[in-house]
């Protein structure tokens, strides 16, 4: 139980490596290869869209820390600005009725975060193409920082999907 609220948040389960994605999870991503993948899963109560989801990890606007890895370090060119089109300056390239795909590119490497909402769950994938041989060298050190980030992503967006009323 979160002490900030009364949503129930459980286990977080993970997968490494485009193998050990699902190939239903993995179809969902707008990539031509796949040369990383992974993908967490909370169990929770909290209930909502998609977007509210994606909305709820990545806010409107990318965040300071968010600029400095996705601009800075990954050269990710993102919109500026809140829209409807985007989610933290990822575009919305695709959505489904439990799920939504935000995708940001470089001149070395394109990316796709997969939010997917199930009965109970909520899961983040992130799906990279090295667009060049840099792409191989900058990720996987960022990789371990991303994936020791990702759990807590969840945790606090579900404490924000239950406290947050729907936008209108």
């Amino acid at each position: 139980m979160n002490g900030d609220s009364d949503v129930s948040v459980g286990f977080i389960d993970s997968a490494i490596g485009a193998s050990a994605v699902p190939e239903s999870v993995r179809a969902l991503s707008s990539l031509p290869d796949i040369d990383y993948a992974d993908r967490f899963t909370l169990s929770t109560d909290a209930d909502a869209p998609p977007e509210r989801w994606a909305r709820a990890m990545f806010g409107d606007v990318p965040s300071a820390a968010e600029l400095l890895i996705w601009r800075g370090l990954l050269g990710l060119r993102l919109s500026p600005g809140r829209s409807p089109a985007t989610v933290a300056g990822w575009r919305i390239g695709a959505r489904g009725d439990d799920w939504i795909r935000l995708e940001a590119a470089s001149w070395f490497l394109t990316g796709n975060l997969l939010v997917q909402t199930a009965e109970g769950r909520v899961s983040l994938a992130t799906f990279l193409h090295y667009d060049r041989r840099l792409g191989r060298g900058v990720w996987p050190p960022l990789a371990v920082v991303h994936r020791r980030l990702a759990p807590g992503l969840l945790r606090d967006a579900a404490a924000r999907v239950a406290i947050d009323p729907p936008r209108a």
